[in-house]
């Protein structure tokens, strides 16, 4: 996969835009969730392996990321992360 290139404006995060996530000193592939102009939710891979994170960041440390992550942007599903108010909850 290709660096971060360019730094992303908090408020150009939406569901589904992909991004480099900084995690220990290494970028890692990342799907924002859900974001505001200062935080961003995202899923990311922590390692090389198949599985995934999430975590909120700061939205003005993450990066636009142009490169597909077969692993990560063919999982997104973006009815499980969805909030469902507790008026809309069935028991």
């Amino acid at each position: 996969m290709s660096a971060p290139s360019r730094p992303s404006a908090p408020q150009a995060f939406s569901p589904g835009d992909r991004v480099w996530v900084p995690k220990a000193g290494v970028q890692r592939p990342g799907i924002v969730l859900c974001s505001s102009p200062d935080a961003a939710t995202v899923r990311y891979r922590p390692n090389d392996g198949r599985g995934t994170s999430v975590d909120t960041v700061t939205a003005v440390t993450l990066t636009t990321r142009d490169a597909a992550d077969p692993l990560l942007d063919s999982t997104l599903d973006f009815a499980l992360s969805r909030r469902i108010p507790a008026t809309e909850r069935v028991a």
